[in-house]
């Protein structure tokens, strides 16, 4: 129980730390791809208002509004590293000049080229093969502007390689304190679970030697003065005792992670028809007949002792509470994995509080009247089901029905 809590407090420490550092990621590398495309876009737009040519900035003709926000990228000296070209069109769409004056790796066939796709693409803005173009109307007719953002992306893409590797860092150093200091974070509550287990044990462990000469008095004092209803009372009483004691000690012994099963193939079919079959009786003579659909060849590789109490457990129980004159169904059947239901009647499904079903010492009958149960069945059931990494859960079943599935896997 321990360990499996601390792995669920590193699970989710983990993927919160995750979750965190991937936002903070994507944050980081969209503003960055924005930040860089307005950039990008004032050049265009600086090229495109001056005809295809980039202004000198001086008293005259100040920074563009807004370049102020890109400290350095804009200077006196931008003009003089600003690569782009521009290629113009008439209204009729033919290309009128293409100017590649400044730069000198494309030609002007390839000019045309990206410029007849750019137009294509029916977007004013965008990027092609590192270049950030603009779409914009002449007297002519239309042109396109092109500026080299290629090394600006390289260094963007630098940027966030180093902040992913630096996140990636602190992501793994955090992921290892966690490991490491997990351990420390559940220590107070493990103690105390210790605590439990050991006063259920040490309490059991009292318990017993008076129970044991109560029961032992009983069969005296019958031998005397004979059976009555007071000595009948005290005998079921004690007995009742007995065995929540040796129930609260096998929950609390399957509650610790320690305790390993010794998986074994075995028929699963088989026990659950032997299981049924001891049930058959005893639903017959409180007149709720008992029947059962299983499927033939089913097997399973796990601790036959445990399914086989996981089933009479839920029998037990759809016994116990099936309504007068209802009927109690079970089916074992192989899907993916070997799935066991059994529903019984249960005018009252609607008034159940389904999910707390499996809670220890939890009944429905809120006034706590004893039934013959403790409401630790279905505890020691989802605890045996868990030791097989299964899932058990109740349902409703119908108007009137009450259902409970395990699945085995």
């Amino acid at each position: 129980m321990i360990y499996s809590l601390r792995k669920k407090l590193v699970w989710i420490c983990g993927l919160t730390v995750i979750g965190v550092f991937a936002l903070i990621f994507v944050i980081i590398w969209g503003a960055g791809t924005s930040r860089l495309n307005e950039a990008m876009d004032l050049l265009t737009d600086q090229i495109s208002d001056h005809d295809g040519v980039f202004p000198d900035f001086d008293e005259e003709n100040p920074l563009p509004p807004g370049a102020d926000r890109f400290f350095d990228f804009f200077s006196a000296e931008t003009r003089f590293s600003t690569r782009f070209f521009t290629v113009r069109f008439n209204r009729a769409g033919e290309v009128i000049s293409e100017d590649i004056e400044f730069i000198s790796s494309i030609t002007e066939e390839t000019a045309r080229e990206y410029a007849g796709k750019a137009l294509e693409r029916d977007r004013p803005r965008g990027w092609m093969d590192g270049y950030r173009y603009k779409v914009y109307e002449t007297s002519q007719g239309q042109a396109v502007v092109f500026v080299d953002g290629s090394m600006n992306r390289s260094m963007s893409r630098i940027q966030l390689f180093t902040a992913g590797t630096v996140m990636l860092g602190s992501l793994i150093i955090i992921l290892v304190l966690i490991l490491i200091f997990s351990k420390r974070a559940v220590k107070p509550i493990a103690e105390s679970y210790e605590k439990q287990k050991q006063f259920i044990t040490d309490a059991n462990h009292e318990l017993k030697t008076p129970l044991t000469l109560i029961l032992t008095n009983l069969d005296i004092a019958e031998a005397e003065v004979g059976k009555n209803e007071w000595l009948e009372d005290i005998r079921a009483e004690g007995e009742r005792m007995s065995a929540l004691g040796k129930q609260l000690v096998a929950l609390s012994r399957m509650d610790e992670d320690q305790v390993e099963m010794e998986p074994a193939a075995f028929s699963l079919s088989d026990t659950v028809r032997d299981t049924v079959s001891e049930f058959e009786s005893l639903a017959r003579r409180k007149g709720t007949p008992l029947t059962a659909c299983v499927q033939d060849g089913v097997t399973y590789c796990g601790d036959e002792a445990g399914v086989r109490r996981v089933i009479s457990i839920l029998l037990d129980n759809a016994v116990k509470y099936c309504d007068s004159g209802g009927t109690i169904r079970l089916s074992l059947t192989m899907k993916r994995h070997p799935v066991i239901c059994v529903d019984n009647s249960c005018a009252d499904v609607d008034n159940l509080e389904l999910n707390r079903l499996f809670d220890r010492f939890y009944r429905a009958d809120k006034s706590r009247t004893f039934t013959g149960s403790f409401g630790i069945g279905l505890s020691i059931a989802k605890a045996i089901v868990g030791k097989h990494k299964g899932e058990i859960f109740a349902y409703k079943k119908g108007a009137g029905r009450i259902g409970f599935k395990v699945v085995l896997r």
